[in-house]
């Protein structure tokens, strides 16, 4: 139990999980801004913010989580890296970004008990 100096008591936090503590803001919204950059199809028309969670099978995460790790080892290591698909220079955020969308993709298949 907790009591606070107005007299208020509360219940212990010490179980309860702390999304405060566990996560940014800043790279939350870092992120978001990410994912609705990249939802603009080649048709050009806007994929639901969501779309990803319909499912899509984890060796195209896998595929695609090596490929932006290897993008942010290179830019580690003082090399540039191009987009293949459009010729411009992919920084370091888009990379860790794209890493963070699959490892994320990964993670939500796994714990919806998906197996391909």
């Amino acid at each position: 139990m907790r009591e606070f100096e107005t007299g208020a008591t509360r219940g212990s936090n010490e179980k309860k999980l702390d999304y405060e503590g566990f996560l940014s803001p800043v790279v939350l919204k870092c992120y978001a801004s990410y994912m609705h950059e990249h939802r603009k199809q080649v048709d050009g028309k806007l994929r639901a913010s969501d779309n990803w969670q319909k499912g899509m099978p984890k060796d195209e995460y896998m595929k695609s989580l090596l490929r932006h790790t290897i993008d942010v080892w290179t830019l580690h290591r003082g090399r540039m890296v191009l987009d293949p698909e459009t010729g411009s220079v992919v920084t370091l955020r888009e990379a860790l970004c794209g890493v963070l969308f699959n490892a994320m993709g990964m993670l939500f298949e796994l714990m919806e008990g998906r197996t391909k």
